[in-house]
């Protein structure tokens, strides 16, 4: 981020940055590949002291990693991905991974899933994500969060688009969905989503979970998304009342011309990072 304390160690910092600029199985829209790069350069304007939490953040310690090399075949670079995550399990610091395309959060989850017996997924985002496979590969977007479904509770909020080979998916298993369209009253949202929920969460967040009035540049924009405050208030209830491990960012693109969606993405980043020094204070 461009907040950080200069000559600050991993070690002595709560939170950490880790970019994944990777980019191979998007569906429609381009760009995700530079949505980590650009979040970066807008976190350099986005301003220090934070009006909610009302203090300047970046003193517990921000640290930011160099880029996760994404090069090669995709099985190698979920190997780097899965590495990196591993890496980051053995520092205090709270790891916010920021990609590229969703895809990425398999290998991200697998360390979370083995280490934390408790764990649970909050899956923030517009689509479903629950295909086995798509576009003939089981490492596609579309597919991520198969596998952690598979072993560990994935309590999705958000969801708008839902294909008819993931149906039997949602709230099905360990899966519990709750469609936006059902689910507008954020007030009845939260209590239900907590409940949901295991007191160790990941938070995974596709940022066209947001409406595209807020978030325009992503790769498969859905109509009818959560607004800013609505979707803060979830978040923060979440991180409040659970233990939160990692959070991942993922499907900021690039639109030339406009930065709204690089910098409403790094403010969320450094909100949460807020909510987060709530709790340790």
């Amino acid at each position: 981020m461009g907040v950080e304390r200069k000559n600050i160690s991993l070690p002595h910092c709560h939170y950490a940055v880790i970019p994944i600029p990777f980019e191979k199985t998007v569906s429609y829209g381009r760009g995700t590949s530079r949505g980590p790069s650009a979040v970066l350069d807008a976190s350099a304007q986005v301003e220090l002291w934070d009006e909610e939490v009302k203090r300047e953040i970046w003193e517990d310690g921000i640290f930011t990693s160099a880029a996760v090399d994404v090069k090669g075949e995709t099985e190698a670079v979920f190997g780097r991905v899965e590495n990196a995550a591993r890496e980051m399990l053995k520092y205090k610091a709270v790891p916010f991974y920021v990609g590229g395309e969703h895809s990425i959060t398999q290998p991200l989850t697998k360390p979370y899933i083995e280490k934390y017996p408790d764990l649970s997924i909050l899956h923030f985002d517009a689509h479903a994500d629950l295909r086995a496979e798509y576009d003939g590969t089981p490492y596609s977007h579309a597919c991520a969060l198969y596998p952690a479904s598979r072993s560990v509770p994935v309590v999705q909020v958000g969801i708008r688009s839902v294909g008819s080979d993931e149906y039997q998916n949602i709230n099905a298993g360990k899966v519990k969905t709750f469609l936006m369209h059902e689910n507008r009253n954020i007030k009845k949202l939260i209590p239900r989503v907590l409940k949901s929920l295991t007191g160790t969460v990941y938070m995974t967040l596709d940022v066209d979970g947001f409406d595209p009035s807020v978030i325009p540049a992503t790769g498969t924009p859905q109509p009818g998304g959560f607004g800013w405050y609505e979707a803060l208030d979830l978040f923060r209830a979440v991180i409040e009342n659970k233990k939160i491990v990692a959070v991942d960012v993922m499907e900021t693109s690039v639109r030339e011309h406009d930065n709204t969606t690089e910098m409403n993405v790094a403010k969320l980043i450094y909100r949460l990072m807020g909510y987060l020094s709530q709790k340790k204070r």
